[in-house]
């Protein structure tokens, strides 16, 4: 017999599996806002496999023109983020060179691992992986999206070079989280600086 059983507030949900009188939990999921649930990733891969995805930057953002591309009023990246029917079959591609054994698309964000927010190669499959929403210790997508977020804070108030963000973010992002952001992601993943 199995059934779900609810673990806490968060609307995560463990799958157990009654045997006779031993309860054994088989997988830990969360549900995504779409009614889809996200299972729990290995730390192994937070992090996206240099060999496939090393980053690559776009050549026409520069420290000189930061006011005019990634720093302008009124947004950049939508400007140049590349649409579903380009970065979903690249994804579906993806997935299987990464050989993760989840193959469910909607587990993963294709995310430019150097943000187009900090000068990110829009369309190059060397900066574009499938990250895991959801990771072991909290490195899944949202956590990363939250050191983009203040890496490009950074580079636009000139606190940081545009070059070392990026190198920085694609050498081991959770590293660079660690130093600009803090030691572990914060539950909720709500960040404010200034």
């Amino acid at each position: 017999m199995s059934f779900l059983r609810g673990r806490n507030k968060r609307r995560t949900q463990t799958l157990v599996l009654g045997v006779g009188a031993l309860m054994l939990p088989v997988a830990s999921m969360a549900w995504g806002g779409s009614g889809k649930h996200w299972p729990l990733a290995p730390r192994s891969e937070a992090l996206p496999n240099l060999h496939l995805t090393p980053g690559a930057t776009d050549s026409r953002v520069t420290e000189a023109n930061l006011d005019w591309t990634i720093c302008r009023r009124g947004g950049y990246t939508h400007t140049v983020r590349p649409p579903e029917s380009y970065t979903e079959p690249l994804k579906r591609r993806q997935i299987r060179e990464y050989g993760y054994r989840d193959k469910k698309i909607w587990h993963y964000e294709e995310d430019h691992l150097i943000p187009l927010e900090v000068g990110g190669a829009p369309y190059s499959f060397r900066n574009l992986w499938p990250e895991p929403r959801r990771v072991t210790g909290g490195w899944g997508s949202r956590t990363k999206d939250a050191l983009e977020n203040r890496l490009h804070e950074l580079v636009c108030s000139r606190r940081l070079p545009l070059a070392i963000a990026q190198f920085a973010i694609a050498h081991d992002w959770i590293a660079a989280f660690k130093r600009y952001i803090g030691s572990r992601p914060a539950d909720g993943h709500r960040y404010q600086w200034h």
